[in-house]
């Protein structure tokens, strides 16, 4: 055990939103790294392994700046400090001054990086035209394509966003479900209305849907199109053919961007059919100016039973990696 690190914060306002309430910022940076934290006061004692009490340092740290710029705390920015606080996370050149500096400022939040993939992911869609996003659920893929494409849209970088997905489960002939056509086809693409709603008020969204801006469709309505000056995002790939996602990929116009995300554990075509996501990834494979972000477990930003619940699934299914512990 090494000697203690302390620490002494001088704006006394900022240390109630620093700790947390019941100090459960604390308390979760304790469990997150094995270190004792003792406050008392502006002052702060860690005790523990040097690395890992220098890592509760370094967050702490970090999560003061961010209060200081006015900026608000809570258990997700916890989780995300010690994230990039991480000897990892280090090498990566991604701290969380790094990462804010990567952040989307939208009309109704600030979104920035959580974990280094992620920030790497915000990098890769700033400077290629096609990127890809693989990786379980809850790592961001989806959100932080939509932030990115919300503040191309309303910075003028582009005319109107187009968000896709594959209807699966319909087998693309929508005709079977009850309702008219954007009743049919919302039950697929309510995580993008989810999303956008995040990023623009409400009244932002259903103007920009009602003057086309902002398109969402089955990935079917693609077909015949070219997507000139547009931002592209075309979610849950792994649920596309073979054929379906080179239509998509071959759709890209001048001026446009295109994000196409994914989770390669979650195919539900049918048996025997190979996933148009796998098929692209080892044709594109080595094309210049196409980026590709693989997340994993680790940059889970749910809730923490999430990342646990991919890690047991891949050990299962023959990942060989072991649940981890809190």
């Amino acid at each position: 055990m090494s000697s203690p690190i302390l620490l002494a914060f001088d704006d006394t306002t900022l240390l109630s939103p620093l700790y947390g309430e019941h100090d459960r910022h604390l308390a979760r940076i304790e469990q997150l790294l094995g270190v004792n934290i003792a406050s008392r006061g502006n002052q702060v004692r860690i005790q523990g392994p040097h690395s890992a009490a220098e890592m509760a340092r370094d967050a702490l740290n970090a999560l003061y700046a961010k209060l200081r710029r006015g900026m608000t705390v809570d258990l997700g920015e916890v989780e995300a400090a010690v994230r990039l606080c991480t000897p990892a996370t280090s090498e990566t050149g991604l701290d969380l001054f790094g990462a804010e500096d990567l952040a989307i400022t939208t009309r109704k939040r600030r979104v920035a990086p959580r974990t280094a993939n992620q920030g790497a992911y915000l990098k890769a869609l700033k400077l290629n035209e096609l990127v890809f996003g693989i990786g379980p659920a809850g790592t961001g893929k989806t959100y932080l394509a939509v932030a990115m494409a919300v503040d191309a849209l309303t910075s003028g970088k582009v005319d109107r966003i187009i968000l896709s997905r594959p209807a699966v489960e319909a087998g693309e002939r929508l005709g079977f479900l009850p309702g008219d056509l954007r009743e049919k086809v919302d039950p697929y693409l309510r995580p993008l209305y989810d999303a956008l709603y995040d990023m623009l008020p409400g009244e932002q969204v259903t103007k920009r849907l009602a003057t086309g801006e902002i398109e969402i469709a089955p990935l079917a309505f693609m077909r015949g199109r070219t997507l000139a000056n547009a931002f592209a995002i075309l979610d849950e790939a792994q649920n596309t053919t073979p054929m379906q996602m080179k239509m998509f990929l071959t759709r890209l116009g001048e001026g446009s961007r295109m994000v196409v995300t994914g989770d390669l554990s979650q195919i539900d075509l049918p048996p025997g059919t190979r996933s148009g996501l796998a098929d692209a990834l080892e044709a594109l494979d080595g094309v210049k100016g196409i980026g590709l972000v693989r997340f994993a477990s680790v940059d889970v930003v749910r809730h923490p039973l999430v990342a646990k619940i991919v890690d047991a699934y891949d050990a299962r299914d023959g990942g060989g990696k072991k649940p981890r512990t809190p």
